[in-house]
């Protein structure tokens, strides 16, 4: 096991300078003047353009700056914003919140999806079964931006069951409706994965082995067909915590979120370079460190894997 770790780590490297060069080379290589673009409309004088340029290393081989930003990276500094901000500090601030906003929305995942999943595939072709393959029809094809629009509308104002808009400090009650809405991408995808798997689980032979010995149908399904059905629910309710942490932008703009996608969306528009580049290298690191417990935990999860060699 641990020369497999050993192995991936040395394997992530490649893959992340390859992913923090693509990115920093998609940001600061694209047309454009990014100092004329922080002052709009106004024009900086030659002194101010100057300064800027040699604070930010713009007037650097793009190669060079790269490897600067690489060394002030491995120190631990991802660098200032065009604002002067520092963005070790917005991390700090807004990471947390888009933290637990993935976890809720997994946690939403886990339980619901999980469950619906079982049942359907306990009882095929019954009324759960049909039902939850309309559910996740209506999921996977409706857009996020109008399913968190008519959550936020029909929940948030109508009903009044949850607070439309995330309040300061960003408390766990007014993120339960952002986390429905981001659970909902991946949500149709656990049902019928859950239900595909317990189907194919029932089927196999050390079930029927279970039955034969007499274990009861209360013994049975927990302990030999969840748990060998969560296996691939598991790796993909994994890997789509990344995904939820990198791709939470639209619903965080949405629900006034102050998280990392957020964050970035006003970057964006701000077109603040350096601050792009440092966040989408943080979201490739987490997303690359969640694929390899990823691996680590299917190890856990099947016996029959074995990292050994």
């Amino acid at each position: 096991m641990t020369a497999y770790i050993i192995r991936r780590l040395l394997q992530a490297i490649p893959v992340f300078l390859g992913a923090t060069f693509l990115i920093y080379s998609m940001v600061f290589l694209l047309p454009g003047d990014p100092i004329l673009a922080l002052f709009g409309d106004k024009t900086p004088t030659p002194a101010q353009y100057e300064a800027l340029q040699e604070r930010f290393h713009l007037n650097e081989p793009f190669l060079q700056r790269y490897l600067i930003y690489l060394g002030d990276l491995f120190q631990g500094d991802l660098g200032t914003t065009f604002r002067g901000q520092s963005v070790n500090d917005i991390l700090a601030r807004t990471f947390p919140v888009t933290l637990r906003l993935a976890l809720l929305a997994v946690l939403i995942q886990l339980v619901f999806g999980v469950a619906i999943g079982l049942i359907a595939g306990l009882r095929k072709n019954g009324i759960v079964d049909h039902a939850s393959m309309l559910l996740s029809l209506v999921l996977i094809s409706v857009p996020v931006f109008v399913l968190a629009f008519v959550a936020q509308y029909f929940l948030g104002i109508q009903l009044g069951l949850f607070r439309p808009t995330v309040g300061p400090g960003a408390p766990w009650s007014d993120l339960i409706l952002p986390a429905i809405v981001l659970a909902a991408l991946n949500f149709a995808y656990v049902i019928r994965l859950t239900r595909a798997s317990v189907i194919e689980t029932r089927q196999q032979d050390f079930v029927r082995m279970a039955y034969g010995k007499g274990l009861s149908t209360s013994r049975v399904i927990p302990v030999h067909v969840l748990r060998n059905s969560l296996i691939p629910v598991t790796t993909n309710l994994a890997a789509d915590f990344g995904i939820l942490i990198v791709g939470a932008t639209v619903t965080e703009g949405i629900f006034n979120v102050p998280g990392v996608g957020n964050e970035l969306f006003e970057a964006i528009n701000r077109h603040d370079g350096p601050e792009i580049v440092s966040i989408v290298t943080i979201l490739v690191v987490i997303y690359v460190l969640v694929n390899l417990l990823i691996d680590l935990l299917y190890g856990v999860l099947d016996p029959r894997i074995r990292y050994a060699r």
